[in-house]
């Protein structure tokens, strides 16, 4: 007895598209019925047939992703593929929402559609997961990219936005952390509580455990010495701990515990304090280089690290640049700012840059153009003048050691947006160099101590001890 092929209903308004994509499943051996619009597409529906949906968000006469709680209330286990041009955070939220079987953003490949399309045939007859209840969504959202390193992130953060679990940003300075941060707590369960962000960098070492965790006394003498933490404000909300890496050593064992045992104890008590927030933390330094240095705690590094999200730097996405350039004049109009025409070989300029300062550097240097330039249309020429160097400058002279560290440092500066750094930064910096100087030179001897002091013509006893310090694993 011939065994029927599954039915793989295709929804999409674009006739050209659906006829490529018809082809493509029937060529590997699937059965197609088409429609171009919801309705046509409730009527497949309505009529019991179809194994595997895949349809397009916007059909002519309705949004796919309204109509997917009806479908799978008329359908309970049919597997459902989501196209959309739109590629935003907030649509791959909303199709996670809805419990889509996969989200393909476009332009994708026809091998993509094709691998999903198996996935989702080889679970026909599996019970499928219950779903969310689906929050409204508007169209927009913090987050600005179409190119496939951001629709990677907006896939990550729509899997885990529902959830509880600790996230990890990582990236450099300027790629919009913080955004990440704020987008996940506004999207999921815990958007109705706090947001709470701390800069850890601009907070002096010795007030950090006060500042995150409070301090109170067990008497219960008086309120005069209690002082409120970003742990209590941020309660049944979200806090978001922004530039992890600086925490102090007495911070990170107390941080731990709370991430093992959901509670902590403020400064000058011995009373558990139990607490009900989710933790997003960040970080533009090298987590395993502190590791390895011994500045950063191991354990403490996977507890935060649960759901990894490493933001691209924006000259790994330069396609973004001309939405993100249209992005900050609308927020510029609103805000009173001129409107200016940024021409096709201006936008052409800013994506041959190197964005040292990533996506807040593009900001500035628009709102900056918005209000100086006093042409009403922006050019080439006009964009190339902003940048500090040219571009040759940038990428063919050799910089010195110094000027890398001074450039280094401006960077680290700029990043605390007007704050003061932590006490201690001196020594922060000098061990920075010297532990990839030191361990540099041991490689370069074998491990040969006494010629590596030599030739960094220092004392035999100066080297054990920066060794010791550094917590470099010194031998041949």
């Amino acid at each position: 007895m011939k065994v029927k092929p599954p039915l793989i209903l295709v929804a999409e308004d674009d006739k050209s598209v659906r006829l490529v994509v018809q082809q493509a499943l029937v060529r590997q051996g699937y059965a197609v019925q088409s429609s171009g619009t919801a309705a046509g597409l409730w009527k497949l529906i309505d009529s019991d047939k179809g194994d595997v949906l895949i349809t397009d968000v916007a059909l002519p006469d309705g949004d796919a992703l309204d109509l997917l709680p009806r479908i799978q209330e008329r359908r309970p286990g049919l597997p459902v593929i989501v196209m959309s041009a739109r590629s935003t955070l907030l649509t791959a939220v909303k199709a996670q929402q809805v419990g889509v079987f996969e989200y393909l953003p476009k332009p994708f490949e026809l091998r993509s559609l094709i691998e999903v399309t198996q996935r989702a045939v080889e679970t026909i007859g599996t019970p499928s997961p219950s779903n969310a209840k689906t929050s409204s969504i508007e169209e927009g959202g913090p987050l600005i990219g179409r190119s496939r390193p951001m629709q990677d992130i907006f896939k990550a953060m729509a899997r885990v936005v529902g959830t509880d679990l600790t996230v990890l940003v990582t990236g450099e300075s300027g790629t919009g952390k913080e955004l990440v941060a704020r987008a996940l707590h506004d999207l999921g369960s815990r958007r109705a509580g706090p947001f709470v962000a701390i800069n850890l960098a601009a907070i002096p070492h010795e007030l950090v455990e006060a500042e995150l965790f409070g301090t109170g006394n067990d008497d219960n003498a008086g309120k005069s010495n209690q002082h409120c933490g970003r742990f209590e404000r941020a309660e049944g909300g979200t806090l978001f701990l922004d530039e992890v890496g600086d925490m102090p050593p007495e911070a990170q064992t107390r941080l731990l515990r709370v991430l093992q045992y959901g509670e902590y104890f403020p400064m000058g008590t011995r009373q558990p304090v139990k607490t009900n927030i989710r933790i997003i933390a960040a970080t533009n330094q090298n987590l395993h280089h502190l590791m390895h240095q011994g500045l950063f705690r191991e354990d403490l590094f996977y507890r935060l690290n649960v759901v990894p999200v490493c933001l691209p730097p924006l000259r790994d996405r330069v396609e973004d640049i001309g939405l993100l350039v249209n992005h900050f004049q609308l927020q510029a109009a609103h805000d009173g700012l001129p409107s200016k025409n940024f021409m096709p070989e201006a936008l052409h300029a800013l994506k041959s840059w190197h964005w040292p300062g990533n996506v807040r550097e593009l900001e500035n240097l628009v709102k900056r153009m918005l209000v100086l330039h006093p042409e009403n249309s922006i050019d080439a020429t006009a964009v190339e003048r902003e940048f500090p160097n040219s571009q040759i400058e940038a990428f063919v002279e050799e910089e010195s050691l110094s000027e890398s560290v001074s450039a280094h440092i401006r960077r680290y500066f700029e990043a605390l947006k007007g704050g003061m750094p932590a006490p201690g930064l001196y020594s922060r910096v000098l061990r920075e160099v010297e532990y990839p100087l030191i361990m540099a030179t041991l490689e370069v001897t074998r491990g040969n101590q006494v010629r590596a002091a030599d030739i960094l013509g220092v004392n035999r006893n100066t080297l054990r001890k920066k060794i010791k310090d550094l917590n470099i694993k010194a031998g041949r």
